[in-house]
């Protein structure tokens, strides 16, 4: 195909007439170097910010700084800890010998003390877990009269402080006799609104309506569908609401506080402070350096079930966050 000489605008070839864009096309052509295309910003793929970066590192530099200082002092002696900087290793690494005497100081009551938050997470979240799993998914996936009203409830009690209930709590235990006992902690323990709307948000996005009903043609029965379709489905929620109550149960100071009195079923969180106060009294042992090191031992557990939990925990607390 030929172009005549006629066709041409008579003013394409002046460059002062020339489009902005048209003298750029012709430089790339002369020069052969092609203009670098900007990728547009998506979320995966967000925007470079230096203050939020800044912002960021000092948050990370603010959450790693106490836990930093208490490894840190944990490899110091009593002499060490009171005469060396915070956040540098004094003379002596005693890391081991610290853990030994930890373990075994007054009778290995840590030991005990540890035992007793293991019993009230596993009863208490565990529990709390379970409850939140049934209750989330029976609201999600059936309907019933006073639904709403059930929503209403749990979004309430979700939004009362656990300290505004204490007393209450306390003397209605002590009404039954279950004060200073393992129950009065595990049975508090067992209620969880938040894990219970978790789940429920949970079921109602994991679990489609049209596999429950696939499932009840096929004759499957409701325990049978919930247990083989709906539970490996609710897996990443249940692990979700599983780390939440097990980190509030764990580090739960407040409620046994209260409720029990008797050493020998104290908490660690109650066994650190009681340790801390005998330094307080006449002619009491202070033992900071041991107090130190059964911090650093009372954290280790949940650092690694983080670390191994973390991407169930990522994909359950994204849940229901896009609406298709």
């Amino acid at each position: 195909m030929t172009t005549n000489l006629a066709d041409i605008p008579s003013n394409a070839a002046d460059p002062a007439h020339r489009t902005p864009s048209a003298r750029a096309s012709r430089t790339t052509r002369t020069t052969g170097l092609r203009t670098p295309r900007r990728r547009p910003h998506t979320p995966l793929s967000p925007r470079r910010s230096v203050p939020l970066t800044l912002l960021t590192g000092l948050a990370l530099v603010y959450a790693l700084l106490p836990l930093i200082w208490l490894v840190i002092n944990a490899t110091k002696d009593e002499k060490g800890l009171l005469d060396s900087f915070g956040l540098w290793f004094g003379e002596d690494f005693t890391l081991w010998g610290n853990i030994t005497r930890t373990l075994t100081y007054d009778d290995g009551v840590f030991v005990r003390w540890l035992l007793n938050t293991l019993l009230y997470v596993a009863a208490g979240a565990g529990g709390a877990t379970l409850l939140a799993v049934l209750g989330g998914y029976a609201l999600a996936k059936f309907s019933f009269p006073g639904r709403r009203a059930v929503f209403a409830v749990v979004i309430g009690a979700a939004a009362v402080p656990g300290t505004a209930l204490a007393v209450p709590t306390f003397l209605m235990f002590s009404n039954l006799g279950l004060t200073n006992t393992p129950w009065a902690v595990i049975i508090p323990s067992l209620i969880s609104p938040f894990g219970l709307y978790l789940m429920w948000v949970f079921a109602s996005e994991a679990v489609p309506a049209e596999l429950l009903e696939a499932a009840r043609i096929d004759g499957s029965g409701e325990l049978r569908t919930f247990f083989r379709i709906a539970l490996p489905l609710l897996m990443p929620g249940i692990v979700t609401v599983l780390i939440f109550s097990m980190v509030a149960t764990w580090n739960n100071y407040f409620l046994p506080l209260i409720m029990i009195k008797d050493p020998d079923w104290y908490p660690l969180t109650l066994g650190l402070n009681a340790w801390n106060s005998q330094a307080q009294t006449a002619g009491g042992d202070a033992v900071f350096d041991l107090i130190i090191t059964g911090s650093l031992l009372t954290i280790v557990p949940i650092v690694v079930i983080f670390l191994l939990l973390q991407r169930y925990w990522q994909s359950g607390l994204a849940a229901g966050s896009v609406k298709e």
